[in-house]
């Protein structure tokens, strides 16, 4: 399942924060924020998708992400891969570094990253 990209918004706030009050998630926000019924829409939503839960104390409720942000981008990256990209990793890695304006020193990053990656197979 997937978050639609406001759930990806409040979502972001969570796992920055770890754990939050409603009042903590809405002072996340930028200026205009949303309104209070809006963030409580998206997370019930999003605690039934089973992205978050929360643990009530008195009237309050503290939501906290039951799925880690490198997980849910990891099964994102890898759908996007076999969705647009055949499945193929390298197909994807040719339009990444053809189409993405990177620099001579990102991509000698980026082949460090793969070298070591390589080293540790």
């Amino acid at each position: 399942m997937q978050l639609s990209k406001t759930e990806e918004e409040l979502m972001s706030h969570l796992w920055k924060l770890e754990k939050a009050f409603m009042k903590d998630l809405l002072e996340a926000y930028p200026e205009p924020k949303p309104a209070n019924t809006t963030v409580a829409t998206l997370l019930k939503r999003m605690t039934d998708k089973g992205f978050v839960d929360y643990t009530t104390f008195g009237n309050s409720r503290q939501y906290f992400p039951l799925v880690k942000k490198k997980d849910y981008f990891s099964k994102h990256v890898n759908g996007l891969i076999k969705n647009f990209f055949n499945n193929s990793s390298s197909q994807f890695a040719s339009f990444f570094t053809k189409e993405t304006d990177l620099s001579k020193n990102e991509l000698e990053e980026l082949r460090a990253i793969i070298d070591n990656e390589i080293k540790n197979k």
